[in-house]
């Protein structure tokens, strides 16, 4: 039994203790996660463990020069719907495969493959996606100038898959869902970054070359880790789109490693998380009224 199974019923026995777990106040259990799949799944195949021929490179960790220090602040953030205890677990379960290992040295393989292949068109895709990400730093006032176009980022998969149409003023059930699971969601990205302190792959591997150098460190991916649990949620929601809502949490984790900035155990540790993240937050009475809040909202 995987440490993520172990964790859940951990948690789920512990909800049932404080009463958080009533069938009668559960809508229903939400999809399973999906089987890993494509190039993770071959990746996952090979050894996580250190070697010693190279345990020089397990030294490595990303350097806190480079650190955008505004950011460690969501670490301290306040969880919305979930409790610090279960953040600091799922903190605690997950940890990247040795720098040294012959895992990683297969994904830099991976994404250098990636770099001598990417296109023009895919580098435009990719920078986009880059600048797509709901802050709620930036959602704190009105008079940001920012404002607007963070609530637009806010509602980016549903816009792409649902119709332009939607927006947080249309749908406000909808948009208070969303910051919710985006408050926890940061909170948790960077707990892991800042704790697990992984380096980025160009700094393993200099004939990486980034699009974009980040300045926090790279385990696990936020932009995987808000795209998968959005479209987790919004599947609930919208169950007939589940399909495409997946496809385009795909894409944007792949396009932190087409960018030479992720590595794929970041994307697929996010993807993991991001479903657990649901599972506990489904189990909660808040999370539930403020689901079946925005559930109505899709049924007008």
């Amino acid at each position: 039994m995987s440490i993520f199974k172990i964790g859940v019923i951990i948690i789920f026995s512990f909800a049932f203790s404080i009463g958080v777990y009533s069938q009668n106040s559960i809508l229903s259990t939400i999809h399973n996660i999906e089987p890993v799949k494509n190039h993770y799944k071959e990746l996952k195949k090979l050894s996580n463990n250190r070697r010693t021929k190279f345990a020089w490179m397990d030294a490595i960790v990303y350097p806190t020069d480079n650190y955008l220090n505004f950011i460690l602040v969501y670490a301290l953030n306040k969880p919305y719907y979930l409790s610090s205890s279960q953040i600091d677990f799922i903190m605690n379960s997950v940890n990247f495969p040795a720098n040294s290992s012959e895992q990683t040295r297969a994904e830099l393989d991976f994404l250098l493959d990636l770099q001598k292949n990417r296109t023009n068109k895919q580098v435009v895709r990719v920078m986009k996606l880059a600048k797509i990400g709901y802050w709620p730093h930036k959602n704190y006032t009105k008079t940001d100038d920012r404002y607007e176009n963070n609530l637009k980022d806010l509602f980016f998969m549903i816009r792409e898959i649902a119709g332009k149409r939607y927006d947080a003023k249309s749908l406000p059930s909808t948009s208070k869902l969303l910051k919710g699971i985006m408050n926890d969601a940061r909170l948790l990205e960077f707990v892991l970054k800042f704790n697990k302190i992984r380096a980025r792959p160009y700094h393993l591997d200099s004939n990486i070359k980034p699009l974009q150098e980040i300045p926090t460190p790279s385990f696990a991916s936020g932009h995987t880790l808000w795209a998968y649990i959005q479209a987790y949620a919004l599947s609930e929601l919208i169950p007939e789109k589940r399909e495409e809502f997946i496809s385009l949490a795909y894409e944007v984790g792949l396009s932190r490693e087409i960018m030479g900035v992720h590595f794929p155990s970041d994307d697929e540790t996010a993807r993991q998380i991001a479903h657990r993240m649901l599972l506990l937050m489904w189990n909660t009475s808040t999370f539930q009224k403020d689901f079946k809040a925005a559930k109505a909202e899709w049924r007008k």
